[in-house]
C-alpha cells in the first residue's frame, strides 16, 4: 500500500513538472521562449527586462527544484540524498546564473548557442535527470 501511494505522489510530482512545462508562457515572463523557438542564430536578442526576468527564471528554477527533491525523496527515501542534492541545487544555481546574467546583459550571436543550454538547465528539471541515475547507480553500489 504504501508502495503505491509512494508510485502515485511521484506521479502526481511529474504531472506537477509537466504542468510548469506546457503553462510556462502563462506562467513566468521570459522573452526567450519565443527567441529560442525561432532561427535565433541570425537574429537579434529580444528586448527584456532584466529584474523581472531574473526573477521569474528564480522563481521558475525554485518550483522545478521543489517538485525535484519531493520525487527524489519519494524515490530513495534518504536525508542524506535531500542534502546532497540541496547542495547541487544551490551550487548548480549560483553558478548558473552568474553565466545566465552575463548572457542576458551581454547578448551577442555567437554566444546564443551556450546561453540556450544554460538557460535550460535553470528553467527546465535536468538536474533531476542527471541525479536519479546517479543516485541510484550509488545505491547500487553501497
Amino acid at each position: 500500500m504504501y508502495k503505491i501511494l509512494s508510485l502515485l505522489c511521484i506521479g502526481v510530482l511529474v504531472l506537477g513538472l509537466l504542468l510548469i512545462r506546457f503553462y510556462e508562457d502563462v506562467l513566468f515572463y521570459d522573452p526567450y521562449l519565443t527567441f529560442f523557438q525561432n532561427d535565433y542564430l541570425y537574429i537579434d536578442s529580444p528586448r527584456r527586462e532584466v529584474a523581472k526576468l531574473v526573477a521569474f527564471t528564480t522563481y521558475r528554477f525554485a518550483l522545478n527544484t521543489i517538485i525535484s527533491l519531493g520525487i527524489l525523496f519519494l524515490v530513495f527515501k534518504d536525508k542524506s540524498v535531500i542534502k546532497f542534492s540541496l547542495l547541487i541545487y544551490g551550487i548548480g544555481f549560483c553558478l548558473l546564473m552568474l553565466a545566465y546574467l552575463y548572457f542576458v546583459v551581454n547578448p551577442k550571436q555567437e554566444d546564443y548557442y551556450l546561453f540556450f543550454n544554460v538557460r535550460r538547465f535553470l528553467i527546465q528539471p535536468i538536474i533531476l535527470i542527471l541525479l536519479l541515475p546517479a543516485f541510484y547507480y550509488h545505491k547500487l553500489k553501497s
